[in-house]
């Protein structure tokens, strides 16, 4: 088995295709996965890490080494509460992004969130953080910024190269490359409360589903899988999310109603626009919303309150 650090072992254990590739020990992937956060891996070799990695798929215990690596790395916020952390990485594209109604509802219940994200995922797709933006909430440009608003408005609307740069640096390869790579999985991961926190993790391929129900009992803190809508963190109206609660490492059950035919509404283009049909939603209240979406709220605000830290 080769060392940690020896990236062409390391790259022929898992280039040799979907078939012949092997997976990585957890002290194997943690120490790989820190090599490039920290800029150790030229570019050559990181491109073949990152592809190979897309062809294998990732295992679970390299799932866990990877979050190893990163939260030894990430930034650190602190609240009295628990904090739901909502993920932003793709914008939607053209559905009404109901995220950031999910965000304002549990942050006027007094659950604190914080959403992190890029928003280099093209013009096809909506920009959150201008969403965000049009609806009172801007950008943050410091910890302590988004600090300051978590504290004080129970929501803060950051960029994830504040809690990480390495990993961010590792999603700006995306446009680059064409591809998503295992750095926008630990994204759904990242906890910069280290445990004091709810993560909210959003897939849209099953594999990702099986993968990450394997990894989030595992991890320090409560979590939520669900299939998300074009690929951000709130189900699609219509389409069943998987919801998937767990809390003390083990599956929590959620009591999950038959899916009602729901609206779909769709986006303007124009953040302005949507953020006014955002606080219409807001304002008439939780029986506007798609069922997924009532339960999805209705999960977090529990999970905030059956896990104690």
């Amino acid at each position: 088995m080769p060392s940690p650090l020896d990236l062409p072992a390391l790259i022929k254990e898992i280039g040799r295709g979907a078939r012949g590739a092997r997976d990585l020990s957890r002290e194997q992937a943690a120490a790989l996965f820190g090599a490039m956060l920290d800029g150790e891996v030229d570019e050559l070799r990181l491109g073949a890490i990152v592809l190979a990695l897309r062809v294998k798929g990732e295992g679970v215990d390299e799932l866990l080494g990877f979050h190893d690596a990163m939260q030894a790395r990430v930034q650190r916020l602190h609240h009295a509460k628990r904090v739901v952390l909502l993920p932003t990485l793709n914008g939607a594209r053209k559905l009404l992004n109901l995220m950031p109604l999910l965000a304002l509802h549990l942050a006027q219940q007094g659950v604190p969130v914080l959403v992190h994200g890029r928003n280099d995922f093209g013009a096809a797709r909506g920009d959150t953080f201008a969403l965000f933006a049009a609806l009172g909430h801007p950008t943050c440009t410091t910890l302590a910024d988004a600090q300051e608003r978590l504290n004080a408005h129970h929501l803060a609307v950051l960029p994830t190269a504040l809690l990480c740069p390495g990993l961010d640096r590792l999603m700006a390869l995306r446009p680059r490359l064409g591809l998503r790579n295992s750095a926008h999985t630990m994204a759904k991961l990242l906890d910069p409360f280290h445990g004091h926190s709810v993560r909210v993790a959003a897939v849209t391929h099953g594999d990702f589903l099986d993968a990450l129900a394997a990894v989030l009992p595992q991890l320090d803190g409560p979590g939520l899988l669900l299939k998300g809508c074009e690929g951000e963190a709130y189900p699609h109206p219509r389409r069943p999310a998987s919801l998937q609660a767990f809390a003390d490492g083990k599956p929590l059950e959620l009591a999950l109603a038959e899916a009602k035919e729901a609206s779909l509404w769709e986006s303007s283009g124009n953040a302005e626009a949507d953020a006014e049909a955002l606080r219409g939603l807001l304002l008439t209240g939780q029986q506007s919303w798609p069922t997924r979406m009532q339960e999805l709220a209705a999960a977090l605000i529990l999970l905030n309150k059956v896990a104690t830290p």
